[in-house]
């Protein structure tokens, strides 16, 4: 049964999965009107405006705003936001290169990834079931891409931009976990957004002045689509998944966070197969029953007590 002080971390989860699931399908609609560097743009357009505004009227708790970060860990926090953009920008990438089910198909190894690292740099140790289940996920991802091969859309550089997605993706999530002591979620989430928003409106302005070419700014505004997707991706899937992720983080060991971002590969699969009319097939049904088995199993066999501790003697240790 859930243990009580753990219904939030889990409701987190829910909420986490279905905002992510759908990103996919935001970042397709985008393309339709705009190139990578004007999605980017707008994207930490929006997520910096709706972070400020929540800085402004202290909506959520920030230690950096109540100074009690004396002896925190910068660095590892630069490492968390870096690769979480670092993430953003390869994900829409490798989407321009290949569909979102595929996308959302490689996205699911990150658990595996994450946990590889986990258990060098938090000594986090997960349980042999835990470890079957993941080897579920991960078997239903092999078997996807090779019954698929000749349906999907593959290249090598979208593949390549997907998995180097998913690492950078893998380290930011066990970054967020190792200083979750020292910074609230809202603070990571905000550096993310400032970051992010500083950065890819100072390219976009590079790019503007020597193509003497302002549309990246201007022309995709046009379009409510565009307005509208963009909008969702700044502020539900950055600004409010990367609070997600970071709480979820903080309670719970990183295989058992990071695992639920396979659900929402099942989620990408239904909405590019009935919303993009993508191809379906039976074996994306099984996939994405095994993926959903090999989540539960994972969350329900954990020795959740242990992992913390042992990541908490670690971050000690360190420190």
């Amino acid at each position: 049964m859930l243990k009580k002080n753990m219904t939030r971390p889990y409701v987190a989860a829910v909420f986490f999965t279905l905002l992510t699931g759908f990103s996919f399908l935001g970042i397709k609609e985008c393309q339709n009107y705009a190139n990578q560097l004007s999605i980017l743009i707008y994207r930490y357009d929006f997520a910096f405006i709706a972070a400020a505004a929540i800085w402004v009227f202290g909506m959520f708790k920030s230690n950096i705003k109540r100074k009690n970060t004396h002896g925190a860990d910068w660095k590892m926090l630069g490492v968390a936001a870096g690769a979480y953009i670092a993430f953003m920008i390869l994900q829409v990438t490798g989407i321009f290169y290949t569909t979102s089910v595929v996308g959302s198909i490689i996205f699911s190894i990150t658990p595996i990834i994450a946990q590889i690292i986990a258990s060098v740099v938090l000594d986090e140790r997960s349980t042999a079931k835990q470890n079957l289940f993941v080897v579920t996920t991960v078997a239903a991802l092999i078997y996807m891409l090779l019954a698929g091969a000749d349906d999907m859309e593959f290249s090598y550089v979208g593949i390549g931009c997907l998995l180097l997605s998913s690492i950078a993706m893998a380290v930011s999530n066990i970054s967020m976990r190792y200083i979750r002591k020292d910074f609230t979620p809202f603070d990571i989430s905000a550096l993310i957004c400032t970051v992010g928003f500083v950065m890819f409106n100072v390219a976009g302005l590079i790019y503007a002045v020597f193509k003497d070419n302002f549309e990246v700014f201007t022309a995709p505004v046009k379009e409510s689509g565009f307005v509208i997707a963009a909008a969702y991706l700044g502020i539900g899937c950055i600004l409010f998944t990367s609070q997600l992720i970071s709480y979820m983080l903080a309670k719970m060991p990183a295989i058992n966070a990071t695992i639920f971002g396979n659900v929402a590969t099942a989620i990408s699969i239904i909405a590019g197969v009935f919303i993009l009319n993508e191809g379906f097939h039976i074996y994306h049904f099984i996939c994405a029953v095994l993926i959903i088995v090999g989540v539960i199993g994972v969350s329900v066999c954990g020795d959740n007590g242990s992992s913390r501790k042992a990541s908490g003697n670690k971050t000690q240790k360190h420190r």
